[in-house]
């Protein structure tokens, strides 16, 4: 008799949702919920897919009580929208289930346990893994990339490496995470903001030289505000680090482009205004990370009124 399928909930269905539940789905019985129900209507009858496989099906959460028997939580939604979609699991969940979130920016921990409370098993990482949505339920990958998971519990961290691991994904448990957290900071600062400004693919910031410059002086900054709250970061060279992670995903437009377009609000206070707000407390100068803050505020304002 084969043991029974771990039920996971997935809390968002946007590229990186699709992905990792497509993959998850493969071993674990997998509910999604999403803010959007035309999304999870075509979800429900077609499945989540990656790349043009066989999609995988997965049931469809009609209202947070759905989630409620998840074993495991993964959290997919942009770090704004933390509260809010947590929100209605508190003092419903079962206290044991971890909540995984691989989201952009730092402070989503303290989101999570403002939502649930601070005893609940919080799991934070990182993910290379880089999707783009062509469809409800669809993505397309460019390259495989890997995911790191760290948390006060190692045993919870090593349990969802091996559920990622297991559902073909590569996955890693560190001892403490906040490097990696901050080292993907410095890329997402770097980069963000500034596709979503020029409206470019991330590709595009190292070829033109003054993109490049800007985002290396990004990267820079948020590695220097990294030092000063001795955070040692997994890498010597941020600039290159930032090369790297973009010729991940060279082809793809940040997650901020596509908020600007959307209306949705923008993730630029967990991110380069993450980077503001630390360096201010560690007397750490960061000019070109307030700018990219006012410049993405100011689009975001001007927006709403021509919209």
């Amino acid at each position: 008799m084969e043991p029974p399928r771990p039920k996971v909930g997935i809390i968002g269905v946007g590229a990186m949702g699709t992905l990792f539940g497509s993959h998850l789905a493969r071993t674990c019985d997998v509910t999604v919920l999403d803010a959007n129900p035309e999304t999870l209507a075509i979800v429900e009858r077609k499945g989540l897919a990656v790349n043009g496989e066989t999609p995988q099906r997965v049931a469809v959460a009609n209202r947070p009580h759905d989630l409620y028997g998840s074993q495991m939580l993964f959290l997919f939604v942009k770090a704004v929208d933390t509260l809010r979609a947590l929100r209605p699991f508190a003092s419903e969940l079962d206290p044991v289930t971890p909540i995984v979130s691989l989201q952009n920016g730092v402070g989503n921990e303290d989101a999570i346990r403002t939502a649930l409370g601070g005893a609940v098993p919080v799991i934070l990482g990182i993910t290379t893994e880089s999707a783009v949505t062509t469809a409800p339920g669809r993505v397309r990958t460019s390259g495989r990339g890997s995911t790191i998971v760290g948390s006060t519990s190692p045993a919870t961290s090593r349990l969802v490496a091996e559920l990622l691991t297991t559902s073909g994904l590569q996955a890693a448990v560190v001892y403490d995470i906040r490097p990696h957290l901050w080292g993907k900071l410095v890329a997402n600062c770097a980069i963000n903001a500034l596709s979503a400004i020029l409206d470019c693919d991330a590709g595009v910031i190292p070829k033109d030289p003054n993109a490049a410059r800007l985002a290396e002086a990004l990267a820079e900054e948020a590695a220097a505000v990294a030092a000063a709250l001795k955070i040692n970061l997994p890498f010597v060279n941020p600039w290159q680090y930032v090369t790297d992670v973009i010729a991940v995903g060279a082809d793809a437009r940040s997650s901020m482009a596509f908020d600007l377009v959307s209306g949705h609000p923008s993730e630029i206070d967990h991110i380069n205004g993450a980077v503001v707000a630390f360096g201010r407390r560690a007397g750490v100068p960061t000019p070109y990370n307030d700018a990219m803050v006012r410049l993405i505020k100011a689009k975001e304002a001007l927006r709403g009124e021509t919209a």
